[in-house]
């Protein structure tokens, strides 16, 4: 996700104060009318300002609010559920191929992470709504033109003529253009085949897995193989100038020391922040998923058997060292998965809000929500043995390096909920992320343990529609859930 260190942001009902003039609360400035609305500051922009509008969309929201007793949750859902298309995306159709640039919210630019996690929630109705379905079509093209710009970068702009990101312009890295900001994540190029390949499984279209598609797809497999580092650390290396330390790279670039041993190095975390040590344990796991992902696409929708044995052959290696070096013993918990290793024997054990996270295992299909391990793994993520687990008066949860010790994430909250089957838990869940909007009904990157008045990013789309996806969940696998008032 996207990371600039925002400002707090202290918003009460009758003002918007945003330090540093953040970019958008795009609609905090008209207040939802009465009580029954929750008391909150903000709302839907205007339908003749909204970016893009399904029908399909519109029905589930009205159909999904009406099934939903709280008033709160009600009304958080329709306007955040909707927020990546209301706010974020440019949609056309170039010579009847369409092409979609999705921004994250307040920074206008494309993260592959983001842009994939954004619109994943409206792949289910994408049949039922042709121009929905093109949007989405759109996406998963741009995504195989940017990768094949450069599979290092984790964020592009609109156009090559368009310069970085302001923070990025004198990084030490090789910018090509049309790259906005070039951190090298492993999670980048899973989240793009896992979308992907959603959008083959809701659709049944194969129309955008071309000759384009397959070269971008190979070309996450030969990055992958090339952070393997067999060979040499490989071409990638970046330096910025900075007062944060996780902002840059320690020797001349590369990273801290780690030894080859089947996983992919990634230098940088979801949250853009550094990694300690290079082994990004939840990003592997993501891309062994990843990686069948690609290898079922090149088989049954672009009919690419080589690339699908390509992708099955790494996998086996990834899951392999997975399997050796991918965890740790605890002292009271046992064997669980480390966050970070270096194949040194050393590891880091915490977990972050970014998606991937040890915590989100399953909601990626990584493994399943009982494994024995990932729940030994997730009794340490919500445990005062994570230091960025976050407790305070307001919420609990797992919050970030990124946003200090005192930020719970809404993200970690929801993602919590989605890979829980314990009612209480889901119920506690739900009463944090209602009551910790600053009464914007918005989620926001993070907020103050204590005061959630007290937040970072007003404009986080994919947050906003994260919500979204956990309440359609929920209606789907937990509906008396929604229908109690929490």
């Amino acid at each position: 996700m996207p990371r600039t260190r925002s400002p707090l942001v202290q918003l009460s009902r009758r003002s918007v104060l945003i330090a540093g003039g953040a970019a958008a609360l795009h609609s905090a400035a008209r207040p939802l009318a009465g009580l029954a609305q929750a008391q909150f500051s903000a709302g839907r922009p205007a339908p003749a300002d909204r970016r893009f509008t399904s029908p399909a969309i519109e029905a589930v929201i009205k159909e999904t609010t009406r099934r939903i007793a709280d008033p709160r949750l009600a009304a958080m859902f329709e306007q955040c559920f909707p927020n990546t298309l209301d706010t974020t995306v440019f949609f056309e159709q170039q010579n009847d191929v369409p092409d979609t640039f999705i921004i994250t919210g307040d920074i206008d630019a494309m993260w592959l992470r983001d842009s994939s996690s954004q619109v994943w929630p409206y792949l289910p109705f994408a049949r039922q709504d042709g121009r929905l379905q093109a949007m989405l079509q759109g996406v998963v093209r741009r995504h195989a033109r940017l990768i094949l710009i450069d599979p290092y970068a984790n964020a592009f702009m609109r156009t090559p003529a368009d310069p970085p990101l302001s923070w990025a312009v004198h990084d030490d890295t090789t910018m090509l253009p049309g790259v906005a900001e070039r951190k090298w994540e492993v999670d980048s190029l899973c989240h793009v085949a896992r979308l992907a390949h959603g959008y083959w499984q809701n659709t049944g279209d194969t129309t955008p897995f071309d000759v384009t598609w397959k070269a971008s797809a190979w070309k996450i497999v030969e990055t992958f193989r090339e952070q393997q580092r067999r060979n040499g650390p490989g071409p990638y290396k970046f330096q910025r100038s900075s007062r944060i330390p996780s902002d840059t790279l320690p020797l001349g670039g590369y990273g801290n020391p780690a030894r080859s041993i089947g996983l992919i190095f990634s230098m940088f975390r979801p949250s853009d922040d550094a990694c300690i040590f290079p082994l990004f344990i939840p990003a592997n796991l993501f891309a062994v998923q990843a990686l069948s992902f690609l290898s079922e696409l090149a088989r049954k929708a672009a009919q690419e058997e080589r690339l699908a044995q390509a992708c099955d052959d790494l996998s086996r290696e990834v899951r392999s060292a997975l399997t050796a070096h991918g965890t740790v013993q605890h002292g009271t918990l046992g064997n669980m998965w480390a966050y970070e290793v270096d194949g040194y024997g050393n590891a880091l054990m915490m977990d972050d809000a970014g998606v991937p996270s040890l915590l989100s295992l399953p909601y990626l299909g990584c493994c399943a929500s009982n494994d024995p391990l990932y729940q030994r793994t997730r009794r340490f993520v919500l445990s005062s043995d994570n230091p960025y687990f976050v407790k305070g008066t307001a919420a609990e949860g797992v919050g970030s390096p990124h946003a200090g010790q005192s930020n719970i994430w809404p993200m970690g909250i929801i993602v919590q909920a989605l890979a829980s089957n314990d009612d209480q838990e889901i119920r506690q869940c739900l009463r944090w992320l209602r009551d910790t909007t600053a009464a914007t009904g918005f989620m926001h990157e993070s907020f103050n343990k204590d005061d959630p008045s007290r937040f970072t990013r007003p404009w986080f789309a994919w947050a906003n529609t994260l919500f979204g996806e956990l309440i359609l969940d929920l209606l789907q696998k937990k509906p008396h859930l929604l229908r109690e008032s929490i």
